[in-house]
């Protein structure tokens, strides 16, 4: 029987020996491969520094990047149940929108080195930089078997490492307070796990991988379970246990998974109302409402009460192309058809493969978290913003790390040749369609990269069957510069960029978009919905129906996405007296509370939280909480209409409006609650 990787000549318990042996602990070749050799372990040690200096460097020119949850993380610094409960501000009024994972990390961050951009993003720099590691672990470990050279297992890892840290929205995301770089750190850890199991044989690997699924899910709630059924596929289909077992194995992790997030779950459940804080994107401080209806089936059909500007295309056109559209494509496209190549290659080259081969496991693990996840975004309707495309990094990263090397290493077959090509140049034409919605970005470098990924795959079909070391280590140099020039010149682009606001993209200064959608526009002057650091201006235009009124020279509203940048003599004002009050003010919108806490280190009340549409609190508390002196100014203003929600808000700035006599504290308008 023909087959094409060397272990495939095996059966399938003496291919699992095989690499269970050259890898386990203990053995000569697992301590070779565990220590590697000096080059291999000072090239990995390069492309995590390269990871880190890519994410790190500049961070303090972001601010508090995004301040609905630095704001948060401040509040967790100050209060042990904020922190817990993920509470806005430290005197526990509402919640953020979603579990406190990612929270509890920034608050701690917070606590230890003091409130500053750096304390709260360099976390997430260092979360980038140990998925990229994971990501090299889990694609050398699939490729020695495959290869049997533990030199090519090493560069399959490097490379996945490279395409994952390169990847425009990776470079953003982890320079970001979002919780999304918890959730693909805890998914990709969640994926090696799984891989590891099935190639060890070993049930406590599973477990983990859904105890990592489990905080991935306090992350970010139900989205982490997009990468469940592929990881339950490869499982059942590959590892080694009989039927039943495997099953009953799944079910074990699947209940570990449950009791990761559940424990959580369960706490804000058990704990009274009136002793936490209000559940926030809920509209009856339920966190299960919260999973299941604002970011659960509302994110897929557009029936999110309370949002703002979603439902129908609010949030841009739907389709198989979608994440090639302007909207998303510079931010994560350029290697998914190449991806999809080398995918689909490792399954046919392996088709005669033992039923429990890595690389198929792999492939199935990858891939399907590409495509469940690409077609999830690329068809749902509510709320979806550009940088959710992080998610997609992992699954791009492992096919092409381990498609490529495998695939290059056998290219003196003229399919497979063709095949490698084909990648190549689909990587090229991708770059060349991607940097055209871009013209005014290194114009000249679309042409370099279509020509040299046109010529490159040329000289690997030609030069298939050739031997001579410098031939064969120039075309892989050289290919692997060409596909990944284009997303390294974004990444670089994006790192050079300072980010704030609630909606952030990567790559350079393009267009403007309608709600939820927009590049750098601060790269080349071009204002972002939301951020408007204090000029005065309202939320109005770049597809915002309305905006925040209200503000002033110094003391602009953020409004709904980006933060308040109060003035100096308005932040005395907060810290006046503050000590006889539980809420130094309240503002509608967690945004506008955002920018006010952070600058004064005090809590701020973010009146129907993020969007102002949660009925938290209702007139009836809000009254009540002045008649007891808790809140001492009401700041003036209001939201854009929401999708449905409550009314509390607006009846509560009426109230104050009509007994309160409006002020005016360095450009804003104020109402002395306590006067």
């Amino acid at each position: 029987m023909t087959t094409y990787f060397k272990p495939l000549t095996e059966t399938a318990g003496q291919a699992s020996t095989a690499q269970s042996s050259r890898l386990a602990p203990g053995s000569r070749a697992g301590q070779r491969s565990d220590r590697g050799p000096v080059r291999q372990r000072l090239e990995l040690t390069a492309v995590l520094l390269g990871t880190a200096v890519l994410y790190i460097w500049g961070l303090g020119a972001s601010g508090w990047a995004n301040a609905f949850y630095s704001a948060a993380a401040q509040a967790g610094s100050q209060d042990w149940t904020a922190w817990f409960f993920g509470s806005s501000d430290a005197a526990n009024s509402i919640t953020v929108d979603k579990p406190p994972a990612a929270l509890w990390i920034t608050g701690l961050s917070v606590r230890m080195f003091g409130l500053s951009s750096w304390s709260i993003l360099v976390p997430q720099a260092l979360m980038g930089v140990a998925t990229a590691w994971i990501m090299y672990l889990a694609v050398r470990r699939a490729a020695f078997p495959a290869t049997d050279n533990l030199r090519l297992a090493h560069r399959a890892g490097l490379l996945a490492a490279a395409v994952l840290a390169l990847t425009p929205v990776a470079t953003l995301m982890f320079r970001f307070n979002n919780p999304d770089a918890l959730l693909v750190l805890l998914m990709t850890a969640a994926g090696y796990a799984v891989l590891r199991s099935i190639q060890d044989r070993k049930l406590r690997w599973l477990i983990l991988a859904g105890v990592f699924l489990g905080f991935g899910f306090l992350a970010k709630q139900l989205q982490v379970l997009l990468v469940v059924p592929g990881f339950g596929l490869a499982y059942l289909v590959s590892a080694h246990p009989k039927p039943g077992r495997r099953v009953l194995h799944l079910l074990a992790a699947g209940g570990a998974m449950v009791a990761s997030a559940g424990w959580w779950i369960a706490a804000v459940e058990l704990v009274p109302a009136n002793l936490r804080p209000y559940i926030g994107g809920s509209q009856n401080n339920s966190i299960l409402e919260l999973t299941f209806g604002y970011n659960g089936l509302g994110r897929l059909n557009g029936d999110e009460t309370g949002s703002v500007g979603g439902g129908g295309n609010g949030w841009g056109t739907t389709g198989l192309l979608r994440m090639f559209g302007t909207e998303f494509g510079g931010q994560i496209a350029w290697l998914i058809p190449s991806a999809l190549i080398l995918g689909g290659a490792l399954l046919w080259l392996g088709r005669r493969a033992p039923r429990t081969d890595v690389v198929r496991a792999s492939v199935i693990v990858w891939g399907s978290w590409l495509l469940v996840t690409g077609l999830v975004f690329s068809y749902m309707q509510g709320i979806i913003h550009p940088y959710y495309s992080v998610a997609l990094a992992p699954g791009i990263a492992g096919l092409v790390g381990l498609g490529g090397v495998l695939l290059w290493q056998r290219r003196s077959r003229l399919p497979v040749a063709l095949l490698l090509g084909a990648s190549l140049v689909a990587a090229g034409f991708t770059a060349f369609a991607l940097l055209g919605q871009a013209p005014a970005f290194l114009p000249w470098l679309r042409w370099v990269v279509v020509l040299g990924a046109v010529v490159l795959a040329a000289a690997v079909v030609v030069t298939g069957r050739w031997r001579q070391v410098w031939v064969t280590r120039t075309t892989a140099g050289l290919a692997v510069a060409v596909a990944l020039a284009a997303p390294l010149a974004y990444s670089v682009a994006t790192a050079a960029t300072p980010h704030t606001g609630a909606i952030v993209s990567a790559g350079p200064a393009t267009a403007v978009f309608g709600p939820g959608f927009g590049r750098n526009a601060s790269a080349q002057g071009i204002r972002r919905p939301g951020t408007q650091q204090g000029t005065g201006q309202t939320l109005g235009g770049q597809g915002f129906g309305g905006g925040f009124a209200g503000g002033g020279q110094g003391g602009a509203m953020g409004g709904l996405l980006g933060a308040s940048t109060p003035s100096s003599e308005l932040v005395s004002a907060l810290k006046a007296d503050a000590d006889n009050y539980t809420w130094a003010a309240a503002v509608v919108g967690s945004n506008n509370a955002a920018g006010y806490q952070l600058a004064a280190g005090l809590p701020v009340m973010a009146v129907g939280g993020f969007n102002g549409t949660d009925p938290s609190p209702t007139l009836a508390q809000f009254q009540q909480l002045v008649a007891d002196g808790k809140i001492h100014y009401f700041i003036g203003g209001r939201l854009m209409q929401g999708n449905g929600g409550s009314d509390a808000s607006s009846e509560i700035a009426a109230w104050v409006a009509a007994n309160y006599q409006a002020t005016t504290i360095g450009g804003t308008t104020v109402y002395d609650l306590g006067g």
